[in-house]
């Protein structure tokens, strides 16, 4: 079957080893992400509740990433089409595809029938000491039964970030009559193979509190998760939310992409900053940049409209990017970059057009966050 537009950049991993430094990267890449939404707390442009949230976020974002890592430990070290090969969007995200997570998710749903058939842990590793001395040569065939069960451990703990994640509302104030909460959720977006997060602060003048009626509370997740897809613009989300649900008053919503993730030895990238990774010129583990861009959507002002012949209702009037707003349906819109010190370094000589306005987190020596402008 010929591959399409969608596909044609997805390029399996098939080197056990290749895949194991591919993890790495990624682990000590999302390490910063909690540190830069630290550094944002600190600055005073996320409260320590969004902080959280986004931390909590990204630690699932983590253990998906190690349980992929131990599914393909063994990629090319036996025989037969298992554990087969990682694929990831080796062009647009530099991230696994969300194929990948779907898979996953079906694989968690029976992880515990899986396990009632495995060996234990220690029994492998016994058996593999047997082969090593007894037989001299290499328990290949266990160490992949071990990656295996080390998986299907991982999945059945849980705490994973899945290709949908549902809507939790967490209650911030009581604003006169109205309850605040911040509404929060994620998904692994099909069409970009990135991880994205929304953040909604939605004012609530129903009679319950949102998260415990029973009526409502379903509802609002099922057209949340609807809603979100990268091509929608926050506008749109944010106004059919405040159209079909009358007591629910969405004040703000924030949509974060983390990635792409560019790195001069996994992914294929263009323009200048695949100039700037190859000037660089960094050792393996620091040869990377993420992107991570940030729309905001902020209500100006509430207005009250007439809704049926005989009623009315509330209807928040968003504030819009007054050059852009158009086109992308929010406030404003921000970019920022993380890498380590020597594509940043590279990046402040070349100096290439379009990065000046791009915030920017330099990874330092031990992993230190340094922001700049």
């Amino acid at each position: 079957m010929p591959q399409t537009h969608l596909t044609d950049d997805h390029t399996p991993i098939p080197d056990s080893l290749v895949v194991r430094r591919y993890f790495a990267k990624f682990d000590r890449i999302i390490g910063h992400l909690a540190r830069v939404a630290g550094e944002l707390e600190v600055e005073g442009r996320l409260t320590r509740l969004e902080a959280r949230v986004i931390a909590g976020h990204v630690g699932r974002l983590a253990a998906t990433f190690h349980a992929l890592g131990l599914k393909y430990l063994m990629t090319g070290r036996v025989e037969g089409p298992l554990p087969g090969a990682l694929t990831f969007d080796r062009h647009d995200s530099g991230f696994p595809i969300a194929q990948e997570l779907m898979v996953m998710a079906v694989d968690a749903s029976q992880a515990e029938k899986h396990l009632a058939g495995m060996e234990s842990e220690a029994g492998l590793k016994d058996r593999m000491i047997r082969q090593i001395v007894g037989d001299l040569s290499l328990p290949t065939r266990l160490q992949f039964a071990l990656s295996q069960r080390l998986y299907y451990e991982a999945l059945q703990a849980g705490g994973l970030f899945q290709a949908r994640n549902d809507p939790d509302a967490q209650w911030v104030q009581d604003v006169g009559p109205r309850r605040h909460f911040l509404v929060h959720w994620a998904v692994y977006d099909t069409q970009s193979n990135l991880p994205v997060l929304y953040l909604m602060d939605v004012h609530d003048s129903g009679k319950k509190p949102l998260p415990t009626d029973a009526r409502r509370w379903p509802q609002v997740q099922a057209h949340l998760m609807a809603q979100s897809l990268s091509g929608l613009k926050l506008l749109t989300i944010a106004q059919g939310l405040d159209a079909d649900f009358p007591d629910l008053h969405p004040r703000r919503l924030r949509r974060l992409t983390l990635g792409p993730m560019h790195s001069h030895s996994f992914t294929l990238q263009s323009g200048p900053i695949a100039q700037v990774l190859a000037t660089a010129r960094a050792p393996a583990g620091e040869d990377w940049a993420l992107v991570w861009t940030a729309e905001d959507l902020v209500s100006d002002r509430e207005e009250e409209v007439k809704d049926g012949w005989f009623s009315s209702a509330q209807r928040q009037v968003y504030r819009l990017d007054p050059l852009l707003g158009g086109e992308t349906g929010a406030s404003r819109t921000e970019r920022m970059i993380v890498l380590p010190e020597r594509p940043y370094q590279a990046l402040a000589e070349l100096n290439p057009p379009g990065f000046a306005d791009i915030r920017k987190f330099i990874v330092g020596a031990g992993g230190r966050l340094i922001p700049a402008r």
